[in-house]
């Protein structure tokens, strides 16, 4: 049984169809990620199973119990559905430990360790006025965990937060969710968010889902140039240039992808000409023309030079053709 069954879910807007016929499947426990470009959908998926937009087909299942939209029901939402946006709002001019009695339905000694794991426990006799952004999210995430939801859905919960605040709520998360054994779905526009956190991803291109798995196979091996960019970057070489790069004759009306990490400097490889070198702190960016064809080579080795000839190979098991 799944503990989270999306079906055939659509969603025709004014002027542009949202969402179209998503299907996906959610194990109890699992942590799954969201990635899309801007107007992808990933938001309106969210709304959608946390109750709050009105699907025109399909249907949305938590836990055997059908998720019903805003027009079906009086109140939005959907009972053991907890939904964190980036912009979260408080009561204004409330001391925090007010806001969070208002909504507590637990006993005293287990809110005081949830807001302790939640990193609010110092902030209860402050106005939520007084507050900074990270520290709103923090006070909101736990407002709704007072209510012992089942399943978590973040909706870009780390924008317009520094890398302190940052940093601070995704530790926070990973207790909220391991300790509470939390199902989570998170949407956010860093790859470096979903990559490292999510044991699936899911893309959407158009409101559209485009593949879905591992975050290491989409990484390494995704299904098209849009979903490759997503999350790093890649450089696509003609056919041309990958049979000198590889040695393969075949897949000619394939294009190689090659990630700058997955290009290796060598002692006998294909020549390619440095033309530019940034340096990044632990690595150095170097920009070849392999081939004709311009490529990104990512290395600690110091030392490259512009106007440089170096050989070049690709890494074992990197081949891979969209």
């Amino acid at each position: 049984m799944s503990f989270l069954r999306v079906s055939h879910l659509s969603l025709q807007e004014a002027t542009h169809q949202a969402l179209t016929d998503v299907s996906f499947l959610l194990a109890d426990g699992r942590r799954l990620a969201v990635a899309g470009e801007t107007g992808a959908g990933k938001s309106t998926l969210l709304q959608s199973i946390a109750g709050l937009i009105q699907p025109t087909g399909g249907e949305i299942w938590l836990e055997e119990r059908r998720v019903k939209g805003p027009q079906e029901q009086l109140m939005p939402g959907h009972q053991g559905i907890a939904y964190l946006s980036q912009h979260s709002e408080l009561p204004k001019f409330l001391r925090v430990e007010q806001v969070l009695r208002y909504a507590s339905t637990l006993p005293a000694p287990e809110a005081g360790a949830l807001y302790q794991l939640c990193r609010i426990d110092h902030l209860l006799l402050r106005r939520t006025d007084q507050v900074s952004g990270g520290e709103r999210q923090r006070i909101a995430l736990a407002r709704l965990l007072l209510a012992r939801p089942r399943l978590l859905l973040l909706d870009e919960p780390f924008s317009n937060l520094d890398r302190g605040h940052k940093q601070l709520l995704q530790a926070v998360l990973h207790d909220v969710t391991t300790q509470l054994g939390l199902t989570t779905l998170l949407v956010s526009h860093d790859p470096q968010d979903t990559l490292s956190w999510a044991d699936e991803l899911l893309v959407l291109e158009k409101g559209v889902l485009v593949q879905q798995a591992a975050p290491e196979t989409i990484y390494r091996q995704p299904v098209s140039a849009y979903v490759a960019g997503l999350f790093g970057e890649y450089s696509l070489l003609s056919a041309a240039a990958s049979r000198r790069l590889t040695g393969d004759p075949g897949r000619r009306n394939r294009r190689l992808l090659v990630r700058p990490e997955q290009l290796q400097l060598a002692e006998v490889g294909t020549p390619a000409l440095v033309q530019e070198v940034r340096f990044y702190g632990s690595y150095y960016e170097a920009q070849l023309t392999l081939a004709g064809q311009p490529v990104r080579l990512r290395t600690p080795q110091a030392g490259l030079q512009a106007g440089q000839t170096v050989s070049v190979a690709l890494a074992a098991g990197a081949a891979w053709y969209v």
